[in-house]
């Protein structure tokens, strides 16, 4: 579910200092983050749209910091710009028991009704993946005031190089098609696109192969 918006316009790149999330940071990157993806097709399926979709789209963001801060792959910048996700591999895929109990969480943004059909996509979008150990990048997002300026650029490269130094590929999935050209920049390439089950959006699902 990465997304950030297409940095090939960028008219002044902003440097910033990519570090590790502590728990200090969970707050302002929790609100970073939903303010990013408050556009994005995927979550935007995912939550139920009604008068409290916004905040049905960050309860998502949520539920993606509760998966991957355990993991230990997650960064940011020291002035919280965005932040970028990762799950190291073999960690990626959720099991049935970590389904049941996000399943509180998720009915917050889905309700309980729509929940089967969201798990469905979710494990549909899964079955995606490469077969070999790989590093996923399952959030990417810039704080929309920052976009543009080479932050995501930025947020990626530490984990692509320990991917160039281990020869272990990367992979994400992009609900948004601009955003494909700034990921084919990184050393990504489309191998798939298609319409996410259930009604879901056009995805793309793109892999980065060291060198």
């Amino acid at each position: 579910m990465a997304q950030v918006q297409d940095e090939s316009r960028t008219r002044e790149k902003l440097d910033v200092t990519v570090r590790k999330t502590t728990s200090a940071d969970n707050g302002e990157l929790h609100a970073v983050l939903a303010r990013a993806f408050d556009d994005d097709p995927l979550a935007n399926w995912m939550a139920l749209q009604d008068r409290r979709r916004a905040r049905r789209v960050y309860d998502a963001m949520g539920i993606s910091m509760k998966i991957s801060m355990p993991l230990g792959e997650v960064y940011t910048t020291d002035g919280i710009h965005g932040g970028a996700l990762w799950a190291p591999p073999g960690r990626w895929k959720m099991g049935m028991l970590q389904q049941l109990l996000l399943a509180p969480s998720m009915a917050r943004v889905a309700t309980w009704r729509r929940i089967p059909k969201i798990l469905g996509g979710i494990n549909a979008i899964e079955k995606k993946h490469p077969d070999e150990p790989h590093y996923y990048l399952f959030v990417l997002g810039t704080d929309p005031e920052h976009q543009g300026k080479g932050v995501g650029t930025q947020l990626m490269s530490p984990v692509l190089e320990r991917c160039d130094r281990e020869k272990v590929p990367a992979y994400l999935e992009s609900s948004k098609e601009r955003n494909v050209p700034l990921y084919e920049r990184m050393g990504f390439r489309v191998v798939e696109d298609t319409d996410a089950p259930g009604g879901g959006p056009h995805m793309w699902f793109m892999r980065w192969d060291p060198g």
